[in-house]
């Protein structure tokens, strides 16, 4: 693991355990093991830090997408993979999903460069609109779907994390909750 790689992993573990404002760049530079200059030279502020936590747990989640999809021309079993791919990569990373959903939830957020974000969503929104071009759901605004279809995600995620479920339980529940939220879509 590279110094940077490094100094973003102890990160996201010390933001979750103190939130971003009660973590001093400091406790991360030595828990990582490098100087506090060493953590400047990678990450100028502490805001560049976050920043780049969270476009490295979101770069690990699209490589996790790219890397697991399979080939369909099934819409609805495309936006299924894609859910179920994401809870599962949520269930085995909690600690960088409880970052993502921190850093959702925090001020942050907004100082992403706005065309990043895009990038990141671009794949599930042309799966949205794919499904409403071939009238499998509503037509809605496809950022308002997004928003339900995270939304709904996010809570499954919690039910899922919060059961003693063996593997086989949870495969069970994502997938009465992939088709509770497609029965509201369509």
């Amino acid at each position: 693991m590279t110094k940077e790689e490094k100094i973003i992993h102890t990160s996201i573990r010390l933001f979750n355990e103190n939130g971003f404002h009660g973590t001093a760049t400091s406790k991360i530079a030595k828990e990582a093991g490098v100087a506090n200059g060493t953590l400047f030279q990678y990450f100028p502020t502490k805001e560049n830090l976050i920043l780049a936590s969270f476009i490295s747990i979101k770069e690990e989640m699209k490589q996790h997408l790219l890397n697991n999809l399979s080939d369909t021309s099934n819409t609805k079993q495309l936006m299924k993979a894609h859910i179920v791919l994401s809870l599962t990569w949520a269930v085995d990373n909690p600690t960088k999903f409880a970052f993502l959903q921190q850093f959702h939830s925090s001020p942050y957020l907004y100082k992403l460069d706005s065309a990043r974000l895009a990038e990141y969503n671009k794949p599930h929104l042309r799966i949205i609109q794919q499904a409403i071009d071939e009238k499998l759901i509503k037509p809605l605004s496809v950022d308002l779907i997004y928003a339900l279809i995270s939304s709904h995600t996010y809570g499954l995620y919690q039910f899922i994390s919060l059961q003693k479920h063996t593997k086989k339980e949870q495969a069970e529940s994502i997938e009465k909750g992939f088709e509770l939220l497609w029965k509201m879509l369509n």
